[in-house]
């Protein structure tokens, strides 16, 4: 068993040794054990050969729908995820806090599933409570900090790593837990950080990591917040602007207002096609968090020093 910290959750992830084990021991920004309030769910990983466990369903001929078999589900108090290429389960039960992740084998599961193990439970769980994981970076200095929201490619992930390279703190890139109950507060919840060849090179990452793994699924190098950050990651960011990045082109960063609705278009579709299940709270979530929050879009410069000195600049002045 493997047990992990979390804002106000303590996991206990059942499992055998191999991969995944591997991935919980090193992909989580795990916090103080004496937190108040803190509650306790169960997540038993199994596969045939642990336990009489049987080989894993199979969907049929009938057409699936993602949202139809969460909705389904929901109807019965559970949720759920299934992927039909490995025939992976996930279920979940948010009134026991007891969840099951079948698979085929050991090795059975998606190949992005080490990068953010448990996210499916996690997000289930969080939202069960009126919190949210968004799939977004964060940068901050002195407790305030900025939710970075933008597809694929947009620079968020470069924009977070040059943060930290250059003074700046997070509380981590891609996925987040957002809480809209006094303002807008983003925790930590996984430690992985990725950026692609190109991005490695530029930021002087080849040089500071020297031991860097093999590319991930995606074609990226996959290190961890503590490797480059200045400081311990802090346990809570005080967000006061969503910030939109874009590849700007020019050789300096610019940061300029952006209508809300530009911003609920970065923010809010990969964060929910990525959770399974709770679209519709989804959507009302991330409304109220971009009603909640000035918004901006952010020019991106050339030069990682330059990008974290404007938004360290754009802090200081208190996101005006």
């Amino acid at each position: 068993m493997r047990r992990i910290n979390l804002p106000r959750l303590e996991l206990s992830a059942h499992l055998s040794p191999g991969a995944l084990a591997d991935a919980l021991s090193h992909a989580f920004l795990e916090t103080r054990d004496d937190q108040p309030e803190t509650s306790r769910c169960r997540i038993f990983i199994v596969h045939p050969g642990v336990a009489g466990i049987p080989d894993p369903a199979k969907w049929a001929d009938a057409h699936f729908t993602e949202h139809g078999f969460a909705k389904r589900l929901a109807e019965a108090g559970l949720r759920g995820h299934h992927f039909h290429d490995l025939d992976f389960w996930q279920f979940y039960d948010p009134q026991r806090r007891v969840g099951v992740q079948l698979m085929a084998s050991a090795e059975a599961f998606p190949p992005w599933e080490p990068g953010a193990p448990l996210r499916a439970f996690l997000h289930w769980e969080y939202a069960a409570r009126g919190t949210r994981l968004a799939h977004a970076g964060t940068l901050g200095a002195n407790g305030k900090g900025v939710l970075l929201a933008g597809a694929g490619g947009a620079g968020k992930s470069g924009t977070v790593a040059a943060g930290l390279l250059n003074g700046l703190d997070s509380v981590g890139d891609d996925y987040v837990l957002i809480d809209l109950a006094d303002g807008v507060t983003a925790r930590p919840l996984f430690s992985t950080l990725k950026q692609d060849p190109q991005g490695f090179a530029r930021l002087g990452l080849k040089q500071r990591l020297p031991a860097h793994g093999p590319l991930n699924w995606q074609g990226k190098h996959t290190f961890h917040i503590g490797e480059i950050a200045p400081e311990p990651v802090p346990e809570t960011l005080d967000i006061v602007a969503l910030v939109v990045p874009h590849i700007g082109g020019g050789e300096v960063s610019s940061i300029v207002p952006v209508s809300r609705k530009d911003a609920m278009i970065a923010l809010a579709p990969s964060g929910i096609a990525q959770m399974p299940g709770e679209r519709e709270s989804g959507f009302r979530f991330f409304g109220d968090l971009t009603r909640l929050l000035p918004c901006y879009r952010l020019s991106l410069g050339t030069q990682p020093r330059e990008i974290a000195g404007t938004i360290a600049d754009f802090l200081a002045r208190g996101a005006s």
